[in-house]
């Protein structure tokens, strides 16, 4: 019975140099949301009889996403490599809103940390449009999906 979604995933953890608590709360949070309820959906792999769940590995190499995809044994069912050039500005842009955010969640009023987080969200939704179009014709996931993914993306780029 087909059931596509990611049921396990890890980040390389030698890819994360530096994380703090805002962060670590951040990756936590988009971890057990993306558990809890996701489309995914890789092409040649359901293709070839895989049908789900799957296991996922993001890791940056060489200035790549790296997703490798297991099935629920942990065999490795094929590797997909992202180019992340189109992700380093909205990437950027995420990091400097969060910061925001998170200064603004300490002392700012109301008000500014809505408009604060109207923009951080902004800011993530492109990205995650931008993340679809990028596994279009490799992996079929949804919106809420990719939004999530796109936050461990994030949490992979941080360099302290």
């Amino acid at each position: 019975m087909a059931d596509p979604r990611i049921s396990h995933i890890e980040l390389d953890e030698a890819t994360i140099l530096w994380r703090n608590a805002d962060i670590e709360q951040e990756r936590r949070i988009a971890i057990f949301d993306l558990i809890e309820d996701n489309t995914f959906k890789p092409v040649r792999s359901f293709a070839a009889g895989h049908q789900g769940p799957y296991h996922l590995r993001l890791a940056v190499q060489d200035g790549r996403l790296a997703l490798r995809v297991a099935d629920e044994a942990g065999s490795e069912l094929e590797s997909l490599v992202l180019g992340l050039g189109r992700f380093r500005r909205p990437i950027r842009e995420y990091f400097a809103i969060c910061e925001s955010y998170y200064q603004a969640i300490r002392k700012a009023t109301a008000q500014e940390i809505e408009t604060i987080d109207m923009a951080r969200r902004g800011i993530h939704n492109e990205a995650a449009e931008l993340l679809l179009e990028r596994l279009d014709g490799k992996v079929e996931t949804d919106f809420a999906t990719a939004r999530r993914l796109f936050t461990l993306i994030c949490v992979l780029h941080i360099r302290g």
